[in-house]
């Protein structure tokens, strides 16, 4: 959680994890050498909000 990516501080989720995050909670995601598949499900208005624009990939 936070602005930062701090790998120290990650916690890995393993198959069939699940996370709940509050609306306007700054949070991060990565993965490494396996594939990943991450799903987002939101209910109601839902935005996808970088803590830095340059990180957007959208604005490339």
């Amino acid at each position: 959680m936070g602005n930062t990516v701090e790998k120290s501080k990650g916690k890995l989720l393993g198959p069939g994890s699940l996370l709940l995050l509050p609306a306007d909670h700054p949070h991060y995601v990565w993965s490494e050498e396996q594939e990943t598949i991450i799903q987002v499900t939101a209910i109601g208005p839902f935005d996808l909000i970088y803590v830095n624009p340059e990180d957007d990939p959208r604005n490339k």
